[in-house]
């Protein structure tokens, strides 16, 4: 069975699949970390991989940018295709200035301005989290490896380049939201509804408070760290 985003066959995505925002990034990944890669999505060129890591089958899929997209392929992943765990890995913004570029986020809840959460519960405020046996995998793993890493609370917001700049997100590093990205929510929100396992780890590429970023090349090599670990966690998932 295919569906209108993906024209994979039954069995051709491994039970865990890490999420890219990038399809290039997911095309890297694969060609990066992968053994054998194979490609079985190419749709609206949003790509997907299948290989093995360690001996491990994993796959990779493009999730493209914001919640709405995300919520398309985490759907048709977990109900089409049988995927039982989702990692999303990405870059994200730094809302606390403890946190430095280059450090790994584990995001353990995302709060959200998505009406895709809020307009699901009516009169609740419902609190997206990660599963907790993939985030404890991921801190036990990162402590290993000597990766400097936060686990906490992440904003995922439908604004890229919100009106007000750092003013209209100054109420969340008050109450502890330590950084920003686009997908996450929606991810946890999913993978709750339908009883899947999902984790968001991310590098922290610009500070909003202090302005810090680093350049592509830098990036790159803070990816692959951050890849790398949430490879170890997803087959071990």
């Amino acid at each position: 069975m295919t569906t209108p985003h993906n024209h994979a066959k039954p069995g051709d995505y491994a039970e865990a699949v890490l999420l890219p925002g990038d399809p290039l990034r997911a095309k890297w990944i694969a060609e990066t970390f992968f053994e054998a890669p194979k490609q079985v999505n190419s749709v609206r060129n949003c790509l997907g991989y299948t290989g093995t890591w360690k001996g491990k089958p994993v796959s990779v899929q493009a999730s493209g940018m914001g919640q709405p997209s995300l919520a398309i392929y985490v759907h048709e992943l977990i109900n089409v295709y049988g995927v039982k765990s989702l990692i999303r890995v990405g870059t994200c913004g730094g809302l606390n200035a403890k946190v430095k570029v280059r450090d790994v986020i584990l995001a353990q809840g995302a709060s959200t301005d998505s009406s895709i959460v809020k307009g699901r519960f009516g009169p609740y405020n419902y609190a997206p989290i990660a599963d907790f046996g993939l985030l404890r995998s991921a801190a036990d793993k990162a402590d290993a490896k000597g990766l400097r890493y936060h686990a906490g609370n992440m904003l995922s917001s439908d604004i890229f380049y919100h009106a007000d700049g750092f003013a209209g997100y100054d109420t969340l590093p008050e109450h502890g939201v330590i950084g920003v990205e686009m997908e996450a929510a929606a991810l946890y929100t999913l993978a709750a509804r339908f009883g899947v396992k999902a984790l968001t780890i991310c590098t922290m590429t610009d500070c909003l408070i202090t302005h810090e970023e680093i350049d592509a090349e830098a990036r790159q090599t803070s990816l692959k760290d951050m890849v790398e670990l949430a490879l170890d966690v997803a087959v071990e998932a």
